[in-house]
């Protein structure tokens, strides 16, 4: 992947974030949530900045030939420095619910991406992956913030 390749994909993702920060944060306001929508908002315009910098830049978005370890080292380094990610937290029954929203998010975006159905992600793979307690706090809040960023199915009449 070349520079522009590398580019493009990292901000199509970041933009992709965003736009789901702004819908998010906008419902949340239509719901009297000024501060903290605002706040979400807020921070989809600094997502992912890390990025564009170190050993983020260096092997993360750069295609599919990147030694295992080098994108190893990558990915701890941004979950372990970004706040929308569950690793930061020491695991997702540690997030505060701002940082859920943004890796409800995040989650979205790169299942907007992908082309999958994010509903099914979540139970299929994101329970197991983030050890999610379907009772508890987080869990709920995912399940609100999914529900107001995903609309209802278009219906055929």
């Amino acid at each position: 992947m070349n520079i522009h390749e590398h580019l493009d994909d990292l901000i199509r993702h970041i933009d992709k974030v965003r736009e789901n920060c702004i819908l998010l944060g906008t419902r949340l306001i239509g719901q009297g949530r000024k501060d903290f929508g605002r706040l979400l908002i807020a921070s989809g315009f600094v997502h992912d900045q890390s990025k564009f910098f170190g050993i983020e830049w260096d092997y993360l978005h750069t295609g599919p030939n990147v030694e295992t370890d080098h994108l190893k080292d990558a990915v701890r380094q941004h979950v372990s420095t970004n706040s929308h990610h569950p690793e930061y937290w020491g695991g997702l029954e540690n997030m505060p619910e701002i940082a859920c929203a943004e890796f409800t998010c995040d989650c979205l975006a790169r299942s907007q991406e992908f082309g999958t159905n994010f509903r099914e992600w979540l139970i299929e793979e994101a329970v197991e992956k983030y050890h999610i307690d379907l009772k508890g706090e987080q869990w709920e809040w995912i399940q609100e913030f999914t529900n107001l960023l995903l609309q209802d199915p278009f219906k055929r009449t």
